[in-house]
């Protein structure tokens, strides 16, 4: 749908007036028919008032012109996964268990926030990523970026050779990780997560399955 048919759909969805509407986000209701009429959208400020009124994410507003994703576990977002702030504005850049009420969730970010911000974090990740290289892995490409993800989406369990199965992650913890795709092609792909600690470099199948653990090396 276009702004001026969502705008209409959740007024009319809330049981407001035009007049009504208008109220509530500071406008007149010449405005609000110009919106809903497709002559103009509203500004930067009124969408975010309309964002909370309706609880709807301003993308969804604009009538979905992007694919949102979480900048910090990759997961698709719709108005019922995106975080807000602690005002109850949607944040639209991060899934609510990332982030939630103006902080990050996860330990990964909280651990840096504290000793160095954005920055230091960045200068970490860009080791980890030489560290990853330096392992010269046989068919895994050459690694030029790291995402931070969540341990729940990417705690595999390996079978060891004496048989018993065992995972090497916290699912409750987050992580340096990529998905690279083998250098021979077939259906196998490298996975790599690392934090302070570790690298782990293994290789599964579509969806995590038949995984096999390559490296687990203590940094």
């Amino acid at each position: 749908m276009e702004t001026k048919e969502v705008i209409l759909s959740l007024r009319n969805k809330a049981g407001l007036s035009q007049d009504e509407l208008a109220e509530k986000v500071f406008v007149t209701r010449q405005a609000v028919s110009r919106w809903e009429n497709g002559d103009t959208i509203p500004n930067t400020e009124t969408l975010k008032l309309l964002s909370k009124l309706f609880d709807v994410s301003i993308n969804t507003l604009l009538g979905s012109p992007r694919q949102m994703v979480c900048h910090c576990c990759g997961m698709s977002l719709d108005d019922s996964t995106t975080s807000k702030e602690i005002d109850g504005v949607f944040n639209e850049e991060y899934c609510k268990w990332c982030y939630n009420d103006g902080e990050f969730t996860l330990d990964f970010m909280k651990r840096y926030s504290e000793i160095g911000g954005e920055e230091k974090l960045e200068e970490f990740k860009n080791r980890l990523i030489d560290e990853f290289n330096s392992l010269n892995v046989d068919g895994m490409p050459k690694v030029d970026d790291l995402n931070v993800l969540s341990g729940s989406f990417i705690n595999l369990e390996y079978t060891l050779p004496n048989g018993e199965k065992v995972k090497f992650l916290d699912d409750n913890a987050t992580y340096f990780g990529n998905q690279l795709a083998c250098l021979f092609g077939g259906e196998r792909c490298f996975g790599i997560a690392a934090n302070m600690d570790f690298l782990l470099v293994c290789t599964y199948e579509e969806n995590g399955e038949n995984p096999e653990l390559v490296i687990y090396k203590k940094r």
